[in-house]
């Protein structure tokens, strides 16, 4: 009962750390959901097995301790095989459980519709650039992304490794020299969020930021349209 008592109390300080203090930023994408829900299902199993230690290992400070001045040997404890095998079958599922859920939540993350907005992301030190092929190959230092619409972001680097990220996403992927890599993202919320790079990229990494900026649809229609009327009144004259 005491280990008990006392697993329940270091589960339920443990809890309260990761519940109410805010770890991440506010959810801005579908994906997020499922990449929320994976660090969740990892953090609560980390909280059961860290109670369960850390309450064997108080009770057993306490309750077995020895006076200072006792210099006796400890019984000869051969070990027991029960215990042995549980505690090697019980981190194998846990794991097991852990790659499972993974799995699912990147398998419905990379899952692309057929009505999605195509984004050409080009990285290099230490800049950002975002091209549209669908709208006339229009390109932007931000990220615009319209609400509700999945985009799939094609990225390549002209130099070194890069990796973008945009926190409220959480949807992180390399920018690799001479190839193109793939991510998916649903924007739900417009506003305005940081887009960084967070591969070590040279002297500038730090600086290698700027917007990812979501609009209504409607209103990225008309930024779509305001960035082509230049280039189209440059062509007519």
């Amino acid at each position: 009962m005491r280990v008990v008592a006392i697993g329940l109390l270091v589960g339920a300080i443990t809890a309260a750390i990761a519940v109410l203090i805010p770890w991440l930023p506010d959810q801005a994408s579908e994906e997020a959901d499922w990449i929320d829900f994976v660090f969740w299902f990892t953090t609560v199993i980390c909280i059961l097995i860290f109670a369960l230690v850390a309450a064997v290992t108080l009770y057993s400070v306490f309750k077995f301790r020895v006076r200072p001045d006792d210099d006796s040997d400890g019984p000869p404890i051969h070990g027991h095989t029960g215990l042995e095998i549980v505690w090697t079958a019980v981190p194998a599922i846990l794991v097991t459980a852990i790659a499972a859920v993974s799995t699912v939540a990147l398998a419905q993350n990379e899952s692309i519709p057929k009505d999605h907005l195509t984004v050409e992301v080009t990285a290099r030190q230490f800049v950002w650039s975002f091209k549209y092929p669908e709208y006339g190959g229009i390109e932007s230092g931000m990220l615009y992304l319209p609400k509700g619409r999945t985009a799939e972001l094609r990225l390549t680097s002209l130099d070194v490794i890069h990796s973008i990220w945009v926190p409220e996403f959480r949807q992180k992927q390399d920018a690799v020299p001479g190839t193109v890599t793939k991510v998916a993202v649903t924007p739900t919320k417009t506003g305005r969020y940081p887009l960084l790079c967070t591969e070590l990229c040279g002297l500038g990494h730090a600086l290698m930021r700027t917007k990812s900026v979501v609009l209504e649809e409607a209103a990225f229609e008309q930024w779509a349209r305001e960035q082509r009327a230049p280039s189209a009144a440059g062509s007519a004259g």
